[in-house]
């Protein structure tokens, strides 16, 4: 028996949804798996919807819910409808559960835990594969202890097989003697995911069950529910995992951290997050740059490989660093300004907000992400004297000092201070000193800014001004009274 590989089943509208547990921060790759589910509903018009899988309620928080709430608005894959929470439904997944009793399809249990756990040694002693034996399947009325405990199992097809024509995996195909009678509703009456996530899907219109691979197998015991209750069973397609670049499972060495934590910790910018888990796996050839709306145009889940993606951080910091070129210079602004406040133990006032801004195309081209920049501009609100670090200090020798004061003479005697007029200046010094430019500006920029890199000396000194890019020299420079 085989699921349906129409892409629209029944005709119905593409209805995608992502359903993360709330145990913790939305994770790379769960991020990926809502950018994917996202853009497939959107590509065929469709909907995407967001369900809160929160019935381990020893484990989900309601932090961990802000966040991965907080991290998909980050990332804008905004959701049609209201949040569902699986925890408000569990009323409805046992009228299922009841139902599939009534109808044959399912059974009660009233295997004891210890009947079980003798169960599982025994099979483990005889290499036989760990399985719920059924046998409550169809044990006689008279045979129910009365009032103990019990639980309730599928009464799942034991021949044949089933196919899924997955749109990611192809063909995958199942003998139904390999999948056994599994938990409904536990003994203290709560439903298991399993049936949870079914019902959940049908109830909220899923057509397309877009999801990590590690997902297959319960995509065969979940059709069992489906098929019983007579329900349209969904497209599947289960991508493969996200692996370090090493090949090993993804792990927080690699880089598998919570969504907040590129965005807070890394400087990272959604539509560089966005674009490089769109690219894990998935791809138009040669495109590097993908814009959300040229994904959504080019996107069909058919296109993910078969093999696991492999995380590089390098090269998320290098498509980052083209969104930060490309980005507003306010935008970059408002984003940097805190991370430089940080840096310098206050705030910054509006007069050094509007300098950041001014800085920023000239800060930005080298930076990777947020805080290189922060740190770039760190020259622009240092207090005199200025603190230099060790390479710095080397270009400040007594050649370096002379060579200041000579600068700070020059630049002095001339009242304008524009690009065009500083230009002849500084290449004038080095042409009568016999140096390259590179010579000049070197103990400058140390003088400056405390550093060896740093944007272009002119920009350095248009955006420190006249008064304070001579004040900074001449705490380096050696004094007139004692020049040559």
């Amino acid at each position: 028996m085989s699921a349906s590989t129409d892409p629209r089943p029944s005709n119905r509208p593409v209805v995608t949804r992502f359903a993360p547990s709330p145990t913790g921060f939305l994770h790379i790759g769960g991020a990926r798996t809502a950018l994917f589910n996202w853009l497939y509903a959107r590509h065929h018009g469709g909907e995407f919807k967001l369900r809160i899988e929160d019935t381990d309620r020893a484990r989900s928080t309601d932090a961990a819910i802000a966040a991965i709430l907080d991290g998909m608005r980050w990332l804008q894959l905004n959701w049609d409808g209201d949040t569902v929470f699986q925890s408000e439904r569990a009323a409805r997944h046992v009228e299922v559960a009841e139902a599939m009793i009534a109808s044959g399809h399912a059974y009660r249990c009233y295997a004891t835990p210890e009947e079980l756990a003798e169960l599982r040694e025994r099979q483990k002693l005889e290499k036989l594969p760990l399985r719920y034996d059924g046998r409550w399947r169809d044990r006689a009325p008279e045979d129910v202890p009365v009032g103990a405990p019990f639980s309730v199992r599928l009464r799942a097809e034991q021949e044949g097989e089933t196919t899924i024509n997955d749109l990611v995996q192809g063909p995958v195909t199942v003998r139904n003697a390999e999948l056994d009678d599994m938990v409904l509703l536990r003994s203290d009456g709560t439903p298991t995911y399993m049936l949870a996530v079914v019902v959940d899907d049908q109830d909220m219109g899923v057509t397309h069950v877009i999801r990590g691979d590690d997902h297959l197998n319960n995509a065969f015991r979940q059709l069992g529910i489906i098929r019983a209750m007579g329900w349209p069973e969904p497209i599947y397609a289960h991508v493969p995992l996200i692996h370090g670049s090493d090949g090993a499972k993804l792990s927080k060495r690699h880089g598998a951290l919570g969504v907040d934590a590129y965005r807070d910790e890394m400087g990272i910018l959604p539509e560089a997050l966005g674009n490089y888990l769109l690219r894990l796996g998935w791809g138009h050839g040669d495109e590097e740059f993908i814009t959300r709306d040229r994904a959504v145009e080019l996107f069909d889940v058919e296109a993910v490989g078969r093999s696991p993606s492999r995380f590089d951080l390098k090269k998320l910091e290098n498509l980052n660093g083209h969104y930060l070129r490309e980005a507003d210079d306010a935008r970059l602004e408002a984003l940097v300004g805190p991370r430089v406040a940080a840096r310098i133990g206050r705030a910054l006032d509006p007069a050094e907000q509007a300098l950041l801004r001014r800085a920023m195309p000239e800060l930005k081209p080298r930076a990777r992400n947020l805080d290189e920049i922060a740190d770039g501009a760190l020259f622009l609100f240092a207090t005199r004297p200025l603190s230099v670090d060790d390479k710095a200090a080397a270009l400040l020798d007594d050649k370096g000092r002379l060579l200041l004061g000579r600068i700070a003479d020059a630049l002095r005697a001339e009242p304008t201070w524009t690009a065009e007029t500083l230009d002849p200046i500084i290449r004038g010094i080095a042409e009568a000193e016999g140096i390259g430019l590179g010579k000049v500006a070197q103990p400058l920029r140390a003088a400056l800014t405390g550093r060896t890199t740093s944007p272009g000396i002119f920009d350095v000194l248009l955006l420190l001004g006249r008064d304070e890019a001579l004040a900074r020299i001449d705490d380096r420079a050696v004094p007139p009274s004692d020049r040559a």
